[in-house]
C-alpha cells in the first residue's frame, strides 16, 4: 500500500506556500510539486489563480497537515476545496505527478 495523499486546493501562491508551512510544521509529511490551476471566470474573483498543495505521508499526518493548512489558509485567503485519499490507486498516482508549472 502506498503513502496516503492529502490535497487542499486555495487561491494564490502565497496562500499555498502558507498552507505548505502550516501543514509540514503539523505533522510528518513530504510535499508534491504545486500545481495551479486558472478558474473559467477569473475576473470575477479577488486572485484568480488556484494552486493545489498536495502532502504525502500516513493518514493520520495527512489528514493533521491538511486541517493545519487549511486554518492557516483562511487567514489569507480562501480554500477551493480539500481532500485525503488514503491509498492511491496506480493509475491515480501516475496523475499525481503531473503539475502545470512543468515546462515540459
Amino acid at each position: 500500500m502506498g503513502k496516503a495523499v492529502g490535497m487542499i486546493e486555495v487561491y494564490g501562491l502565497v496562500a499555498a506556500f502558507a498552507a505548505c508551512d502550516a501543514g509540514c510544521k503539523a505533522a510528518n509529511v513530504t510535499v508534491e510539486p504545486f500545481d495551479k490551476n486558472k478558474p473559467a471566470n477569473p475576473d470575477g474573483l479577488p486572485v484568480p489563480l488556484q494552486v493545489l498543495v498536495k502532502f504525502r505521508g500516513s493518514v493520520e499526518d495527512v489528514t493533521a497537515a491538511v486541517e493545519a493548512a487549511a486554518i492557516e489558509v483562511k487567514k489569507i485567503s480562501e480554500v477551493v476545496t480539500k481532500h485525503v485519499i488514503a491509498s492511491m490507486e496506480d493509475g491515480s498516482e501516475k496523475m499525481l505527478s503531473i503539475n502545470a508549472f512543468d515546462k515540459n
